[in-house]
């Protein structure tokens, strides 16, 4: 199954349902490509560089504190959940991207240091379907290195506890749909 490299710290904000949108433009040996979907269900897999409260809406500072406090040691990394896509959409307005506020953690100077690298690629926002599963560690290893957003991981998951409610996750598609549209 594949895994998706995210910030520990958005995978605690997607697992306890304060986020359900990521916006991707593909880590710096996806220049050429930007970010694409490699796969509708994959594994997230928690990533702990480049992680400030500078980066995050000062409400949700706590996800990096949860974060950084269950770092697992350098040989290993703790899978807690999984996603799906549920839509996806390339956004290049502005206006848009400050609409999809809502559905994330990041600061609005994050977002704009993020817009403005390949500024000529759109961002990719991505509505997240999450499941939280039984913790189980991986063992790290050198092809998981480095600024790539997909790693194969030899896991599968079949189930997992649906972290907001169908009518809640409903909702919030419908908004999501109503602004990328």
């Amino acid at each position: 199954m594949y895994g998706l490299k995210e910030w520990a710290t958005v995978v605690k904000a997607l697992e306890f349902g304060d986020q359900t949108v990521i916006l991707r433009k593909g880590g710096i040996l996806e220049v050429a490509s930007g970010f694409t979907i490699e796969s509708k269900k994959f594994l997230l897999f928690p990533t702990f560089e480049h992680q400030t409260y500078d980066n995050l809406k000062p409400p949700f500072h706590k996800y990096l504190d949860i974060a950084m406090a269950q770092k697992p040691n350098d040989k290993q990394n703790r899978i807690t959940s999984y996603a799906e896509v549920l839509a996806e959409s390339d956004v290049l307005s502005d206006d848009k991207i400050k609409q999809l506020s809502q559905f994330h953690i990041w600061s609005d100077p994050y977002i704009a240091i993020r817009r403005n690298w390949m500024p000529d690629k759109p961002m990719k926002a991505v509505f997240l379907k999450v499941f939280k599963v039984p913790e189980f560690e991986i063992p790290l290893k050198p092809e998981y290195q480095g600024c790539k957003s997909w790693i194969d991981i030899n896991a599968n998951l079949n189930s997992g506890e649906l972290v907001l409610s169908k009518t809640e996750l409903d909702l919030r598609l419908e908004k999501f749909m109503e602004i990328v549209n």
